[in-house]
């Protein structure tokens, strides 16, 4: 649409939490999936870029990193939707994804190797501690 001006239906500050959530996810994503990665190849040997994306998408050793995959795309997926329903979807996903992070350690399978991941990571300590401000603020 030439000549017309898109107005996004999400209010700045949502546009730019939703930015920073992305940001850290994406950082944390990372950190955890190299701690798997250095755990898989420990047992299997090195493997390449191609094969890491190969067991990223088909290992049950790396399933439980796609929920943060899924969280990511869905950010990506409302920032760049013009429907009137995004401040709504935004809002729910924001309440997914603090529901996911801040399990118990006693929680699901999800949360079990999150919190394990977190004990042996400093640094995704760190970043988790950044998602969990964005997560909590509004």
């Amino acid at each position: 649409m030439i000549g017309k001006a898109s107005k996004s239906p999400l209010s700045e500050a949502t546009r730019t939490r939703l930015d920073q959530l992305r940001h850290k996810l994406l950082t944390l994503h990372k950190l955890l999936l190299d701690g798997e990665r250095t755990a898989y190849e420990r047992d299997h040997g090195r493997q390449t870029a191609g094969g890491m994306l190969q067991l990223l998408i088909n290992h049950e050793q790396f399933a439980w990193l796609r929920r943060i995959s899924e969280i990511i795309v869905r950010v990506d997926e409302i920032l760049e939707d013009d429907d009137p329903s995004s401040p709504t979807n935004a809002a729910i996903l924001m309440t997914q994804a603090r529901a996911l992070l801040m399990q118990a350690e006693n929680g699901d399978e999800f949360a079990q190797k999150y919190n394990a991941a977190l004990q042996g990571q400093p640094g995704a300590v760190l970043v988790h501690k950044d998602v969990a401000g964005i997560l909590s603020d509004g």
